[in-house]
């Protein structure tokens, strides 16, 4: 089951820009800037209640990052939801017709567990689903700001 909207992601050039605006103008802290090397990006964590917002900044001009920028520019990337049961939600969603991007979890930030779902079978919005845990073996690398 989906527990609650765990993050928003958001494509940017820079983090190092961008986060003088989030820490600056909206007063948040940044909790943490980490790669993930295997999605090509560098991510830095925002929390606002319950949620986190997160910047992604592209390492490599071929990541998935990088080709949403030079399609859409900076804005709303994605939409994570929190599940307590990723695999069972990959599968019900599989089941209902969605197109997966990633058919099993992959290790994101943070050592989570992820997994996205294509917009066109979203109605739009590029969808993850992500989990407390990550893959064995396969957690994030993180950086100490």
């Amino acid at each position: 089951m989906l527990k609650k909207i765990d993050h928003i992601g958001f494509a940017v050039h820079s983090i190092a820009e961008a986060r003088v605006f989030y820490e600056q103008v909206l007063g948040l802290t940044c909790e943490g800037i980490g790669e993930v090397a295997a999605q090509k990006v560098r991510t830095a964590f925002f929390r606002l209640g319950e949620t986190c917002l997160e910047l992604l900044e592209p390492t490599a001009p071929d990541s998935p990052v990088a080709r949403f920028l030079d399609k859409r520019g900076e804005g709303i990337h994605h939409i994570a939801y929190l599940s307590d049961d990723l695999e069972r939600d990959l599968e019900r969603a599989r089941q209902q017709g969605c197109t997966l991007i990633n058919p099993e979890p992959v290790a994101g930030a943070g050592g989570k567990a992820i997994a996205f779902l294509h917009p066109r079978s979203t109605h739009g919005v590029l969808t993850e689903l992500c989990s407390e845990t990550g893959p064995a073996g396969k957690e994030a690398k993180e950086e100490i700001l």
